[in-house]
Order: C-alpha cells, then sequence, then structure tokens
C-alpha cells in the first residue's frame, strides 16, 4: 500500500501521508483504494477500504470522513455533531485524525513549528477562492508566521484548465492572482491555472510583511536587476574592448540578483511544497 509522505520538517510525533490508489479492495473504474461513498462506488468496498485505512497506518480511531461540498467550513476535532458538510478539520488534541478526500483537488496539510496545532484542508478552486485556507489558518492559536503548510499531489499547471471568469474571481480578492494563469496553447480562450501558486499567495498574505505591495516591490527591483544585467552582458560582447571593467560590473549585479531572490522566496514564502 503506497503513501506520498509530506517533505517537511515537524516535530516527530506528527504523522501525516497521503494514500494512493493502490492497495484495496474497489474494483474499476474506482480500483482499487477508493475512500470516498460519493462516486458510486459499492459501498461495502468503501466501508472495507477504510477499515484498511485504520488499521495498515494504525490510525488511533476511525477518523471522521467529511461531506465535502467546496465551502470553507473547518470542523475542530473532537466533533460529536452530525453536520459533516465542511472541507477542512482542524485539532489541538492529541490522537486525533484530520482527513480530507482529493482527487484533483488539492490537500493541504498544516502543523505549527510546535506539533500541538494540525489541521487538514481540502482546495478545490471553489474553496481555494473563497478562503478555505484561511479559515483554516484562523483557528490555530499560533500566529501565522509559525504555522507549517505541505501541499499534497493535485491537477498540475499544465492541466488544470479554466475560463477568463474563474481567473477574474481570484482577481477579485487578490490581482497578483493573475500571475497564476496563463493562456491554454490549445484553445483560444482558455487559460491553464496553477493551485499550488495560488494557494502560496493565499498563505503568504496572512504573514506579516508580506502584503501584496511588499511583494510587488521585491519582484519589481529584481525584474529591474535582471534587465540592468542583461543590458551589461549585451554590452560586453558589443564592446569587447572594455570587457574588464564590464564583468567586474556584471559580477558585482548577479551578486545583487542572488540577495534579491533570497529576500523574495526564502523569506517570503512559508510553504513547503510537494
Amino acid at each position: 500500500m503506497k503513501t506520498i509522505v509530506p517533505n517537511w520538517n515537524v516535530p516527530p510525533h506528527i504523522q501525516a501521508f497521503t494514500t494512493t490508489r493502490e492497495g484495496g479492495v474497489s474494483l474499476p473504474p474506482f480500483d482499487s483504494f477508493n475512500l470516498g461513498d460519493h462516486v458510486e462506488d459499492d459501498k461495502s468496498a468503501v466501508k472495507t477500504n477504510r477499515t484498511l485505512l485504520v488499521e495498515k497506518f494504525n490510525l488511533p480511531h476511525f477518523p471522521l470522513f467529511l461531506t465535502q461540498t467546496h465551502s470553507t467550513r473547518v470542523i475542530t476535532l473532537p466533533y460529536e455533531g452530525n453536520d459533516l458538510e465542511a472541507d477542512a478539520v482542524y485539532t489541538n488534541q492529541p490522537n486525533q485524525v484530520c482527513l480530507v478526500m482529493t482527487a484533483d483537488c488539492l490537500p493541504v496539510l498544516f502543523t505549527n513549528k510546535q506539533g500541538t496545532e494540525v489541521a487538514a484542508a481540502h482546495a478545490g478552486w471553489r474553496g481555494l477562492c473563497d478562503g478555505v485556507l484561511e479559515e483554516t489558518v484562523k483557528c490555530f492559536q499560533s500566529a501565522p508566521e509559525e504555522i507549517i503548510a505541505w501541499f499534497g499531489p493535485a491537477i498540475g499547471p499544465n492541466a488544470f484548465q479554466v475560463g477568463k471568469e474563474v481567473i477574474e474571481q481570484f482577481m477579485a480578492f487578490d490581482p497578483i492572482a493573475e500571475t497564476a494563469f496563463r493562456p491554454d496553447p490549445n484553445e483560444v480562450g482558455k487559460y491553464l491555472g496553477n493551485l499550488y501558486q495560488i494557494a502560496t499567495q493565499r498563505l503568504n498574505k496572512l504573514q506579516p510583511g508580506t502584503t501584496p505591495e511588499v511583494q510587488n516591490a521585491v519582484r519589481e527591483y529584481q525584474d529591474s536587476v535582471k534587465e540592468f544585467v542583461a543590458e551589461a552582458r549585451n554590452y560586453i560582447i558589443i564592446n569587447s574592448s572594455y570587457g574588464e571593467a564590464y564583468t567586474q560590473l556584471f559580477t558585482k549585479y548577479n551578486k545583487m540578483i542572488g540577495k534579491a531572490n533570497a529576500v523574495n522566496m526564502a523569506d517570503l514564502d512559508v510553504t513547503e511544497k510537494k
């Protein structure tokens, strides 16, 4: 039974994984480790698969399976209620299992650096746009900069096709979201979106000092430096007699680029990617 394990640096008592399709009893087209009871799979097969999940991975108890509707509702565990319509789960209690189910949507796992709070969110484009990640982070008692997020497997940036109206919905919240989309070269009027980039943008906005203005300023600085270096490189080639002087200049600005890149990504990006 294969799993995908997060490559994040968290306390050792935090156990997290994503299952794959392998290792269950469901028949095609649900073969074989299908855990969803909403996709017309045989109910007994789903029940068996869920039991296997608990047994094979030594879960402390049978987990809560949400009725996921692309909402922004977060359930806090332990939960004794009957309303399971939600798309994220949070807990600050030991021996709880935060579980979400995804196909092409983005699963996001959270923990604080101390490992005393954890959560899982199902982030399809609707939930992502409406703020399911932000609502999940709101449940944490820890400050946003103390929270680590891991992005699990989801539809990739070369396959997630949307119309202009989807881009406009994301941009209504944050104009920077436009950078996560590009025209689909195979179909006029369609675009390819990057869920990972959008999720990173949304989480970065929660960090102190990472407002869109700050991020734009860093990007503009990088772009201007890169333009200068490109111009210097061309000048070296054209004016070879001045090569030594401009080589020194080129080296200095290359160093500046490295520092600009370090500021942008190392300091502003707080997520652990797949």
